[in-house]
């Protein structure tokens, strides 16, 4: 039987329908991208924030009318949405014929077994106990490049976040067991593995006591085929010394850094429950840069958080501009039911919220546009996403740019490129934020 799946959220969530489609494929399925050939539909959904919430139902919705119409013989829902609102989705959308929680991934093909039969399937085991994934994976990311999800939950709980609830608390993957994965993906052509969870930067302490990424880092750099290390969801106040050494000197980890901050202002950081402060934030900054000259920093960002006023907003601004953050998103607070931000008093209007993004987003852009112009004459490796149409030009992308968050580079080149292929650029222009380059010399698989 042929099976649709639709993931949605993010990059570690992908990870989980990865996995799934694995048990799949070694249970005898397959598997289709046209919605009306399947007959059978996974959505693995999002809920952290009130867009990625729309967006799920409105696409469990749209899948359910392909129920109705007859073409789909199971609809099945799994993911963050589905462990949050399970009995609102069996209550008010009753094409759905089972769920599943984010600890049932292995469970898929039973669960459609039973849902086929005409069971109502849910199943969702508990958010605790160790973290040791199991089953091949089927990667979705094109091949030459990975997610490598080293941890599940959260610890922290911030006061805005709902993770904690949907996840549990945080359990590292046994370092074996990551290499092991690792080496799968590397033989299977795997060429850059993104480390993601909710916060790698811890690492272990949950498994071994003591944090251990830079151990787990030196170890997949041993690996043959991986070129690659990128991090990602690095939280500031949990970056040690030791791990910028690793940084530096392990020729294969990126010098690049995803690190969350949230926002600048003390006064909406203790509000947030984060445990840094705006200097040690800084300081980490300064040492990062001083460590590794060329590292890319990419931060997240959050406006419009209840109580924040002009003077923190005005904060947030001006260290923007002082940091000249490489890449920089910003998200309007999104008030989730069940945690204690939604219920702190001078929550900000929506129009506000989305007025003081788009001011730092607009300064964001003036600062990405110049940090681009900067990079013009530097000769950089770069990673071939795919080709131009008609044109002896290739996508690709820098090391300080990660896959669909980040830049682009436009490769000029004679050369018979391929996806996952390296080659050695020099950079010619600009884009705004994407830039135009020459391929120097020859490519490298």
């Amino acid at each position: 039987m042929k099976i649709l799946c639709i993931s949605l959220g993010c990059d570690k969530n992908l990870v989980d329908t990865e996995r799934m489609l694995g048990f799949l494929d070694r249970d005898g399925y397959t598997f289709t991208d046209d919605e009306n050939e399947a007959d059978i539909i996974l959505v693995n959904t999002c809920c952290f924030i009130g867009d990625a919430k729309e967006e799920s139902v409105n696409t469990i919705l749209e899948m359910a009318k392909l129920k109705e119409a007859g073409s789909c013989k199971a609809l099945i829902v799994a993911g963050c949405m589905a462990q949050r609102y399970k009995e609102e989705i069996l209550k008010e959308i009753p094409e759905v014929d089972a769920i599943l929680g984010v600890s049932a991934c292995d469970e898929i093909s039973g669960i459609i077994k039973r849902a086929l039969e005409g069971e109502k399937g849910v199943s969702f085991p508990p958010l605790s106990g160790p973290y040791e994934p199991e089953g091949k994976r089927i990667v979705s990311t094109g091949g030459h490049y990975a997610f490598l999800k080293i941890a599940e939950g959260c610890d922290k709980r911030c006061t805005y976040c709902i993770i904690p609830s949907l996840r549990g608390p945080y359990r590292s993957v046994p370092m074996e067991q990551l290499l092991a994965e690792a080496r799968e993906l590397a033989e299977g052509g795997v060429k850059e593995l993104i480390l993601v969870a909710q916060e790698t930067t811890l690492y272990g302490v949950d498994r071994y006591g003591e944090k251990r990424l830079p151990e787990l880092l030196r170890e997949l750099a041993r690996i043959d085929g991986i070129r690659w290390l990128r991090l990602q969801y690095c939280y500031p106040e949990e970056i040690t010394e030791e791990l910028i050494e690793v940084m530096r000197t392990e020729e294969k980890v990126c010098h690049y850094l995803d690190i969350p901050i949230q926002h600048a202002s003390g006064r909406v950081l203790r509000r947030m429950g984060r445990r840094t402060t705006p200097d040690a934030i800084r300081k980490r900054i300064e040492s990062l840069r001083a460590a590794i000259p060329d590292i890319a920093l990419r931060t997240t960002l959050i406006s419009g958080f209840p109580g924040e006023d002009e003077d923190d907003h005005e904060i947030l601004m001006q260290f923007v501009d002082e940091m000249e953050f490489d890449r920089l998103g910003v998200f309007a607070y999104s008030a989730e039911e069940d945690t204690p931000a939604a219920s702190f008093p001078d929550q900000i209007p929506e129009e506000e919220r989305e007025r003081r993004r788009d001011a730092v987003m607009e300064l964001q852009q003036a600062i990405a546009f110049e940090r681009a112009q900067e990079q013009i004459g530097r000769e950089m490796e770069v990673m071939i996403e795919g080709k131009v149409a008609d044109e002896n030009a290739f996508v690709g992308r820098t090391y300080m740019d990660a896959p669909n968050v980040d830049g682009l580079i436009f490769v000029n080149s004679d050369a018979p490129l391929m996806s996952g292929d390296f080659c050695r650029v020099r950079v010619t222009g600009a884009l705004e934020y994407d830039l135009i380059g020459e391929c120097i010399d020859e490519f490298t698989e």
